[in-house]
C-alpha cells in the first residue's frame, strides 16, 4: 500500500487554488480599473443608445422577443 499524506496534499491543493484565485482576482481588478476598458463601454452603451433611438419600434419588438425567448427557456413547463 501507498503510504500518502493527505493531509499535506490537501494544504498543498488549497495553496494551489488560493494562488490561482488571487492571480485570478488581480487581473479582474486590473481590468476593472483600466482606463480603455470602461471607455470601450461608454462607447458601446452610446451606440446602443443611439441604435434604439433610431429605431425605437424594432427595438422594443428585439426586447419583446428576447424576453419571450428567455422566458421559455426558464419556464418549468414541459
Amino acid at each position: 500500500m501507498y503510504n500518502i499524506k493527505t493531509d499535506d496534499m490537501d494544504e498543498e491543493i488549497l495553496q494551489n487554488l488560493n494562488r490561482r484565485l488571487d492571480n485570478a482576482l488581480d487581473r479582474g481588478r486590473k481590468a476593472v480599473n483600466d482606463e480603455h476598458l470602461s471607455e470601450r463601454i461608454d462607447e458601446l452603451k452610446d451606440q446602443a443608445e443611439s441604435t434604439i433611438r433610431k429605431h425605437p419600434l424594432k427595438s422594443v419588438a428585439i426586447g419583446l422577443l428576447a424576453g419571450y425567448i428567455v422566458g421559455k427557456i426558464f419556464s418549468s413547463e414541459e
